[in-house]
């Protein structure tokens, strides 16, 4: 572990720290480390202090609390909705990659679909369907980021089914569902987790972005997104509301990108970087 933590860049390490940390303050929403994000701690719309670090809401409940709640929410929801598209799309995409023809085809009209949704449509589409709530921020987060995954999935697969050990398996006689995941699947691992990662940054934009509509988590239940919903009414009066919850969904994402960006350069070396 720490000689693949000095493999990292110092940019890496700097954004595996701050995914760190959010992991866990998510962890300690679940202790109510903070306190209770449903208690009225104090007065309407205090500023930063000594008794609230981050201030109180409209309504007189602290902000860190709350903050440590929306933290947990969206991570939460986020990744389990990126653990589906992560097993949907490296099974589509091996299919398609390995089999071609008509799986192929098929495989890849329904994601160019997809695909060319606005990502907010899809969402609020998706929503208008489901309802809001955690299922509706789920079930939009997989549709958005399913198509990229996807497709480059099947063109890495395509690559590695062209490669002489996968010829020498089939030749030999290797069954299919063998050949998928003992040769297949290990050679597009890099690219799986790759991509998990930006999946993941585009979960927690997509599920702020619902949110903050209205359409994905609802209150009083906290996202950062529903933070920065209710934060954006008192922009003026109050406006720790909606930076504090801003700044730490610019940090996750910045950080999973970041993180995302060092895997590369471990993965996929023939990359090139332009961060460094």
């Amino acid at each position: 572990m720490t000689g693949w933590l000095r493999r990292l860049d110092w940019l890496s390490r700097c954004g595996l720290f701050c995914l760190l940390v959010l992991v866990l303050a998510a962890l300690g929403s679940m202790v109510n480390l903070g306190g209770d994000p449903a208690e009225i701690a104090g007065g309407r719309l205090q500023p930063p202090g000594p008794d609230h670090w981050l201030g109180t809401d409209n309504l007189g409940r602290s902000l860190l609390p709350r903050l440590l709640e929306g933290i947990g929410v969206t991570l939460l929801l986020s990744s389990i909705a990126v653990l589906v598209t992560a097993v949907l799309s490296t099974a589509l995409g091996i299919v398609a990659g390995y089999l071609g023809g008509m799986v192929n085809n098929l495989v890849m009209r329904v994601v160019e679909l997809l695909y060319a949704f606005p990502s907010i449509v899809l969402a609020i589409l998706v929503a208008a369907v489901v309802g809001p709530g955690r299922p509706a921020a789920m079930a939009a987060i997989v549709l958005v980021t399913i198509p990229l995954m996807t497709r480059l999935v099947r063109t890495a697969s395509t690559s590695v089914a062209q490669r002489d050990y996968v010829t020498s398996a089939v030749v030999s006689g290797v069954r299919l569902p063998r050949i998928l995941i003992r040769h297949v699947l290990p050679n597009v691992a890099g690219t799986i987790a790759v991509q998990g990662t930006y999946a993941l940054s585009v979960g927690i934009l997509v599920e702020g972005g619902l949110s903050f509509l209205g359409f994905g988590v609802q209150p009083p239940q906290a996202s950062l997104g529903v933070l920065i919903q209710e934060g954006g009414v008192y922009m003026v009066a109050a406006p720790w509301l909606i930076i504090t919850p801003g700044v730490v969904l610019i940090l996750a994402i910045l950080s999973i990108n970041v993180v995302g960006d060092g895997l590369r350069d471990r993965l996929e070396p023939r990359e090139t970087r332009s961060l460094r």
